[in-house]
């Protein structure tokens, strides 16, 4: 089963769709407030996102209420993936020493590796530092972290593998071998599994959580980047970046139902993550310039969200009324309300912000 954002297209311009598609010109939309960071830090009021910055090499804590930066955390070299505890006082952020490597950049002019650099930062909320670096392997990318708080999944990108991370003692207790380029990882709501998806090889490994062993391996589009599992486990909606497209898995057989096909100039689905009602998946479109609606109940694309400065990390309020976007080119974050689908706020970062969480 196919389902195309052309055919969403051709309902926008028939009036039944409220936003232009990708492969439309956008809609016009009202100008975000454009919100400068400040330099002191007051009490926390409210829910703050927390952003990896890529290039910069930190952390940038942004007041949700304000929508301005009010702390900037020093992290290491190259922050991606970011995670929070339930309670919402530990962040773990995936280090690397791996240089930058742009698409199309011959390797062999690269310099070498940091590994030193390698690792989970664990970041205090509270006091606003980093405490502790984990070595959970060799240029970590992305990492999830069960809900109890006891494990970490990582996919270390250079090694074809995802560790297991006991917390807190932070020993790796298990290395389970993954395809080319891993990048994405995500547990299901249940817990029950993890997966990590491979970026060289197009696949998707299902890791048994509990036993930390691989139950299985599905193909997908071209460079699987991220994976969004419906509250419920029921269902997955794993992004194909240059296989345009979304694809559709049971996640109790572990198998692609649908695979929902993009258009669009630029479109390249990158991020992706659930509403809390399950009934909609946000997907980032990068160099789209967009953030793509999906009908979970028909598993049709609906509506695309302009978004300039190729949004990549996505996140959503607790409340299911705001997305969030790491604009890397742009150094910003995108503040978007679900319910008009606008930006309405635009809040400067750092250099090549990457990951948000929010912790409310």
């Amino acid at each position: 089963m196919t389902v195309s954002l052309r055919a969403a297209t051709a309902a926008l311009l028939a009036g039944m769709l409220p936003l232009a598609a990708c492969s439309g010109a956008p809609a016009p939309q009202p100008s975000p407030a454009v919100v400068s960071p400040v330099s002191t830090v007051p009490a926390a009021a409210g829910p703050r996102l927390y952003v990896t910055n890529e290039r910069s090499g930190d952390l940038s804590v942004i007041d949700l209420g304000t929508k301005r930066v009010v702390a900037t955390i020093a992290l290491g070299k190259r922050p991606r993936g970011i995670r929070a505890s339930a309670d919402g006082l530990t962040l773990y952020v995936a280090l690397s020493g791996s240089p930058f490597a742009p698409p199309g950049v011959d390797e062999k002019t690269l310099p070498p590796p940091d590994r030193t650099a390698d690792g989970i930062g664990v970041v205090d909320v509270r006091s606003g530092k980093r405490v502790r670096v984990i070595d959970a392997g060799t240029d970590p990318e992305q990492l999830a972290l069960t809900s109890d708080g006891t494990r970490l999944f990582v996919a270390n990108e250079d090694a074809a593998t995802a560790s297991v991370v006991e917390l807190p003692s932070g020993r790796v207790v298990a290395r389970v071998p993954v395809g080319g380029e891993p990048e994405g990882v995500e547990l299901s709501p249940d817990g029950s599994v993890c997966y990590v998806t491979s970026e060289e090889d197009g696949e998707v490994f299902a890791i048994d959580a509990v036993k930390a062993t691989l139950i299985r391996k599905f193909t997908v589009d071209p460079r699987p980047r991220s994976t969004a599992f419906l509250p419920d486990s029921s269902r997955a909606y794993v992004t194909a970046e240059n296989g345009r497209s979304i694809a559709v898995v049971d996640a109790k057989q572990h198998a692609v139902m649908a695979t929902i096909k993009l258009d669009g100039e630029g479109v390249k689905p990158m991020g992706a993550v659930a509403s809390p009602d399950g009934q909609h998946v946000f997907v980032t479109t990068g160099r789209g310039q967009s953030v793509v609606v999906i009908d979970t109940r028909t598993n049709a694309a609906i509506a695309a969200i302009p978004v300039a400065g190729r949004p990549w990390g996505i996140a959503i309020s607790r409340d299911g009324r705001t997305l969030y976007t790491a604009n890397g080119p742009a150094n910003d974050v995108a503040v978007i309300d679900i319910a008009t689908r606008t930006v309405t706020a635009r809040v400067p970062a750092g250099e090549s912000p990457w990951g948000v969480v929010v912790v409310p």
